[in-house]
């Protein structure tokens, strides 16, 4: 079993590549020169790092940690080195997934001219949603990976509209039994959050990293990070005031890996993500004075 090995903080990296790294086939007609793509779920970040020339008193904490990573085999938390600095200025450490629409059983109408969704049979699917927030449908007519949805307006408790995020035109259900609308799941590009207290507010901003971890009870610094995320546009907040909690959308990329429940700890500050050496080997060099030269390659654990 993986152990997770704490990275020295100090000296900080003097060069870094980070990159999103994803599974996509492609393949080319050789008489027309059109391409059809297929999207798999495999997607993880990668990065490249280098620390400065470093006395042999410092480069043996570094030296260590490579060593007890023993190759691939354990982990350590990690993070984008140029976005170590949140750009929102959300006031706690940590959110939690909300699970604000979970609805079963559904007859669904899809307006495509004003890009609205109803729920012929009333039943208030939408009660606890906000503006804001994403969901994704599935059914019999809409595949599970039809894609997210923002709701950009309420009307009522059982029609919205929306705004595809990465998704194909809905298309009406009929099929009860089938038709689904949920939030948090697998392959949303947007998840709905709530603040971790109601003394919590402040902005997520496009270009923050979260860190998702695994449990209700996570702390930040101990938390397992499941997923490592970054924010594409700024979230909208709902501030509920009094002592109820503010509740957020957040657009996101990569797409959330697996499906999340209600109360699951998501990290603002720090955000970190999960990853291991790419390589099995380590190595370091130094010069005729024993400035010792490091630089290892690390890839997100899925």
């Amino acid at each position: 079993m993986a152990k997770l090995i704490t990275m020295p903080t100090t000296p900080n990296f003097v060069r870094s590549n980070f990159r999103l790294v994803r599974a996509i086939g492609a393949v080319a007609s050789p008489y027309t020169g059109k391409i059809r793509t297929q999207e798999f779920d495999g997607v993880f970040w990668e990065a490249s790092v280098t620390l400065p020339p470093m006395r042999r008193d410092v480069a043996l904490n570094w030296q260590s940690f490579l060593l007890e990573l023993n190759g691939s085999v354990n982990n350590f938390r990690f993070a984008d080195p140029d976005a170590l600095v949140k750009r929102g200025n959300y006031s706690v450490d940590d959110l939690q997934f909300e699970t604000r629409v979970n609805a079963t059983n559904k007859t669904l109408t899809f307006n495509s001219t004003d890009n609205t969704i109803l729920d012929t049979a009333t039943s208030a699917p939408f009660a606890n949603s906000k503006e804001g927030d994403f969901i994704v449908v599935t059914g019999s007519a809409n595949s599970a990976n039809n894609g997210t949805h923002k709701i950009t307006a309420i009307t009522n408790t059982s029609k919205v509209v929306v705004d595809p995020v990465d998704a194909q035109t809905l298309v009406s259900e009929t099929n009860v039994a089938s038709c689904t609308i949920k939030d948090n799941v697998k392959g949303a590009k947007g998840i709905n959050l709530k603040a971790s207290s109601n003394s919590a507010s402040g902005t997520i901003l496009k270009g923050d990293y979260l860190g998702i971890g695994t449990a209700s009870g996570d702390s930040a610094s101990t938390y397992i990070p499941t997923q490592y995320v970054m924010v594409t546009a700024n979230a909208t907040e709902t501030d509920n005031g009094g002592s109820a909690l503010n509740q957020y959308g957040v657009r996101i990329e990569p797409k959330l890996r697996e499906t999340k429940s209600a109360n699951v700890k998501v990290f603002h500050n720090p955000a970190k993500g999960l990853f291991r050496l790419a390589e099995k080997d380590v190595s370091w060099d130094a010069d005729q004075i024993s400035n010792f030269g490091i630089t290892f390659n690390c890839i997100e654990v899925v």
